[in-house]
């Protein structure tokens, strides 16, 4: 049975996509810890971190990388922060989310039955920091 991920990646559930490449996506959480909340996804459904390949693990970095420093831009936080938890789905993810001090990822504090304008608002500043950035290839609306 698909990943809920995977239902994601393949359309068959909504997702707030900002990055789209042969071997990962990256989407908003809907349930953000701070506004522009991401997750980084890869395709392949692989539970937990710990068995990636290492070329897709350095991929995933290199991406997480490029999408923290548009979060870095657009969110203008103190640091993004990365975190590898992996136990609400199993399917690996990354999260990045702009902080500004490390009670903003405390998963506690997540949002619920945030406003779907707010995140497309983030989505779509992600959108344009990553664009600006020069990375169109891989940007999706």
């Amino acid at each position: 049975m698909a990943t809920l991920f995977t239902r994601i990646i393949e359309g068959e559930l909504p997702g707030r996509f900002v990055w789209r490449d042969e071997f990962c996506v990256a989407f908003l959480s809907i349930n953000p810890l701070q506004p522009g909340h991401t997750l980084v996804v890869p395709i392949v459904e692989i539970d937990h971190w710990i068995d990636l390949p290492p070329d897709l693990a350095h991929h995933l970095m290199r991406v997480s990388h490029t999408i923290g420093r548009a979060q870095q831009t657009a969110f203008d936080p103190v640091k993004v922060g990365f975190m590898v938890a992996g136990l609400e789905v199993p399917h690996c993810h990354i999260h990045l989310v702009p902080i500004r001090g490390v009670h903003d990822l405390d998963f506690a504090n997540a949002a619920v039955d945030v406003d779907p304008m707010q995140l497309d608002a983030a989505a779509q500043k992600l959108r344009e920091a990553l664009r600006d950035a020069g990375h169109n290839q891989f940007v999706i609306d």
